[in-house]
């Protein structure tokens, strides 16, 4: 089980924009591994640098990509 609740969206966005996960690794120079690594929710962090890559190829704020889930 994962000590965090804080649920990626990235997927939703990605459809949302017509994009694939392939198509995004390329625009922000970051590897497939490591944004399916974000995707799945696997991820232990996110550097604000990346984050910051994300959102300005994707056109959204950072809400939009994270999501508390209170679900326990």
């Amino acid at each position: 089980m994962s000590d965090h609740r804080i649920r990626i969206t990235l997927d939703e966005m990605l459809e949302s924009r017509g994009m694939t996960l392939t198509e995004l690794s390329a625009a922000v120079d970051i590897s497939l591994v490591n944004l399916s690594i974000l995707k799945t929710g696997k991820a232990k962090a996110i550097r604000f640098s990346t984050l910051t890559r994300i959102c300005e190829v994707l056109d959204c704020q950072p809400g939009d990509l994270l999501a508390y889930d209170d679900n326990r």
